[in-house]
């Protein structure tokens, strides 16, 4: 198939496919989601061009329009378009002067009036001589000896666009691994580089991918974003308090912590105060019950975010899974942490046993059962929303899972998963989301690494291959081998260009894959960034954050002194809503900076002869006064 008839049949599924993501779907509850703006972002291409994209919410009407205007100078603003937009969220202005300050404004088209006012109609300011390149930039304070990683976003304000929460690491080490380590840090800034706040973890949290995943997210509704995280005796908050024994130094002679308190801290997203404190659960306990005794096993963390109400947000905090594995759930209500529940892999209930020791070093989050509600799917298990284990495989521990609608000719949601020295045939498998039940497998020992998303349009559904264990060639959704090669890339996927097929984001670098030469293609790399975690070369985030339905990514500078915030400047002839509305990507956007970072993944199939997905509804609120 040619470029051009890939696209043309893409645009033909592109009014079914606006209808039925915004279209309203009484048998579900509503989610509590953010309250957005228009996320409106504006790119200099040189020449006298400009690249603008802009939001449509989930809660837009199907029939929505929009006016782009442009006040260059101390001119009157001017409309870039000569009716109104309807098809698309982006568009290229070809009369920027970049010469002189620009500032664009997009506003709505309801009912055939101008919606004025409002955080969506906030405007988008290139200043004069802007250099004509892809990304932003975001201005970092970073402290001496510290080097940028992981990241994640929220509105932490109110205002109706995202701030970025960012970690920062002196000296990580993996658990597996003796030696002191640094103390981490995490911090707050704005777009336009304002640091807000910085919270230091202290010396008792061990620094490194397993000890400090982070959740951003608004869990009390309030229009504005807290964050959640583990903390310990010296942990000093973005006020400047501290939590616990400022004192108290627990590592033994190797680096690890395996003595002291171990706490569970919800701070307010804006200020960086800690808003409550109480006991991390499950504790440590002995320390050999999770695998061995020097101090590995018992500290590898998992957590995410989940409407296990199918309503409101709960926050899943997580210990161990080469062994014993136990979640716990809480809720942040009216300025207090109430516990839901506990799910213990040891702690006597019937049929628990059975999921020892099948955690991933990931995990993902879905109404996988159709009953409106979240589960947790936990590598090769998953735990109800109740609380309760839904099923176990008992294939073991991976590195990566993906939960999604990997194969749209089947009901519900499926899951590719992989498996680590492994005694069975199931190396890499596709299993039923909901049941367990294997659709496909490939046998091999020891498998590394997975990926699905879309990247052949002639099958339909995701593709998926993995490295390690001698595995070869591409596979379809239904498993079978479509290509003897394979993308070199395992790693993360983005939606980058106009078309609904996925790219390949690896390292610094985004590449398309030409299903017809069976070889990647380059459409973007950044020398002068790096990508985090060693190996596993990811970056600090990516997510639809801005501009359109496409996603941005998050690289760091080498020289750790800002984030480039990449965001694509090549026109489509797709809209969509913003993903960020899409309750599923937008629990996989919080729970990203987890352990080993694995790629976002929304609750529907999206990809090349997309029919009609069921969406869940939403509900917006308004920033609450504190």
């Amino acid at each position: 198939m040619t470029h051009s008839s890939y696209c043309a049949r893409s645009a033909i599924v592109f009014v079914a496919l606006l209808w039925s993501l915004l279209a309203p779907d009484a048998t579900r509850g509503q989610r509590q989601m953010e309250r957005l703006g228009r996320g409106l972002v504006v790119l200099s291409l040189g020449e006298g061009k400009a690249f603008v994209s802009w939001r449509l919410l989930g809660e837009d009407a199907d029939d929505v329009a929009f006016n782009v205007y442009r006040a260059t100078g101390d001119a009157e603003a001017v409309r870039l378009n000569d009716r109104p937009i309807a098809q698309v969220t982006s568009l290229v202005d070809e009369s920027f002067d970049a010469s002189k300050s620009n500032r664009y404004t997009v506003r709505a088209i309801i009912d055939g009036a101008e919606e004025l006012g409002g955080e969506a109609d906030a405007p988008f300011v290139v200043p004069a001589e802007a250099t004509a390149r892809p990304y932003l930039t975001v201005p970092l304070q970073t402290l001496a000896g510290h080097t940028p990683n992981d990241a994640s976003v929220g509105d932490l304000d109110g205002d109706g666009e995202y701030e970025i929460v960012l970690k920062q690491e002196m000296r990580p080490r993996d658990n597996s691994r003796r030696g002191a380590t640094g103390e981490t840090k995490l911090e707050a800034y704005r777009l336009d580089g304002k640091l807000l706040w910085r919270i230091n973890l202290g010396p008792n949290i061990r620094e490194g991918a397993h000890y400090t995943p982070f959740l951003v997210y608004d869990f009390d509704g309030d229009g504005r974003a807290e964050v959640a995280c583990k903390t310990a005796d010296g942990t000093v908050d973005g006020r400047g308090k501290v939590i616990g024994d400022a004192q108290a130094d627990h590592r033994n002679d190797n680096g690890y912590v395996l003595d002291g308190p171990e706490f569970l801290t919800i701070f307010d997203g804006h200020s960086g105060a800690a808003l409550s404190t109480v006991d991390y659960l499950p504790p440590r306990g002995r320390v050999a019950s999770w695998g061995d005794d020097y101090g590995n096993r018992v500290d590898r963390f998992l957590a995410a975010v989940a409407y296990l109400d199918g309503e409101r947000p709960s926050l899943v905090m997580c210990r161990g899974y080469y062994t014993r594995t136990v979640l716990a759930a809480w809720n942040w209500r009216g300025g207090k942490l109430e516990r839901l529940w506990t799910f213990d892999s040891d702690d006597g209930t019937v049929g628990n046993r059975a999921y020892r020791g099948q955690g991933n070093h990931s995990l993902s989050v879905g109404d996988v059962d159709g009953d409106g509600r979240d589960e947790i799917v936990y590598g090769a298990c998953a735990i109800d929303d109740d609380g309760s284990g839904l099923y176990s495989m008992g294939l073991g521990h991976g590195d990566a899972l993906h939960l999604s609608d990997i194969d749209p000719d089947r009901p519900g949601l499926e899951v590719f998963d992989i498996h680590e020295d492994v005694r069975h045939e199931h190396g890499a498998e596709l299993h039923d989301a909901r049941t367990g039940e294997i659709l496909w497998s490939k046998s091999s020992a020891d498998v590394v690494r997975g990926l699905a998303m879309d990247i052949d349009p002639r099958h339909r559904g995701y593709e998926t291959w993995a490295a390690g264990g001698g595995l070869r060639g591409l596979w379809n959704a239904k498993g079978e081998q479509i290509a003897d090669r394979k993308p070199r890339s395992c790693n993360f996927g983005i939606w980058w260009d106009g078309d609904l097929g996925r790219e390949l984001l690896d390292r610094t670098t985004i590449s398309k894959w030409d299903w017809q030469e069976q070889r990647e293609a380059v459409l973007l790399s950044d020398r002068e960034c790096s990508s985090n975690n060693g190996s596993k070369a990811t970056p600090c985030l990516c997510a639809d954050i801005l501009g359109d339905w496409r996603e941005e990514v998050i690289w760091r500078s080498r020289d750790g002194r800002e984030l480039r915030i990449y965001s694509t400047t090549i026109l489509t002839n797709l809209r969509l809503p913003t993903l960020m509305h899409d309750p599923q990507y937008r629990l996989s956007v919080a729970w990203q900076n987890v352990a080993y970072n694995q790629p976002t993944q929304p609750g529907f199939y999206l990809g090349t002869d997309m029919k009609v997905p069921v969406r869940l509804k939403i509900r917006t609120t308004l920033p609450q006064p504190r």
